[in-house]
């Protein structure tokens, strides 16, 4: 008998995650008057939703997250606030500890080509199309 695992979405926010992110998060600004019934791990879900769907905020389920310009507006106050960043740095860490992070070796990979159609010519003459003979001059 195989038995079955939950399917997770991708954008599912997992307790162990949540855990981490929880103490990170500023405390609440009573003077916008936002509710204090919000479910912050909720939202931080609607959050990450849209980072990873890339939908439009507006277009976030209210059933499954809430309303959207109250995920918005946690998302505005978590960045402004640095929470991402700081959760970036908590994760790098407890990676550090399980796999270990090579501190002393980095890489950076880019391209050196020029766009297709930016930057300046490299010649005197214009962009318009060159005068043939037998054409007609202007009366100017």
């Amino acid at each position: 008998m195989v038995s079955e695992q939950p399917v997770t979405k991708s954008w599912e926010l997992p307790d162990a995650l949540w855990e981490v992110m929880e103490p990170l998060l500023p405390v609440k600004n009573w003077r916008m008057g936002r509710p204090t019934e919000v479910d912050l791990h909720r939202v931080a879900a609607g959050v990450f939703y849209v980072l990873r769907t890339g939908i439009q905020w507006n277009a976030v389920s209210r059933a499954e997250f809430g309303s959207p310009s109250t995920v918005y507006y946690y998302f505005q106050q978590w960045r402004d606030y640095g929470v991402f960043e700081r959760l970036w740095t908590k994760a790098l860490e407890r990676y550090d500890d399980l796999e270990g992070i090579d501190w002393l070796w980095q890489s950076l990979d880019g391209a050196m080509t020029k766009a297709p159609q930016g930057g300046e010519k490299n010649r005197p003459q214009s962009d318009r199309p060159r005068e043939t003979r037998h054409q007609t001059q202007s009366a100017r």
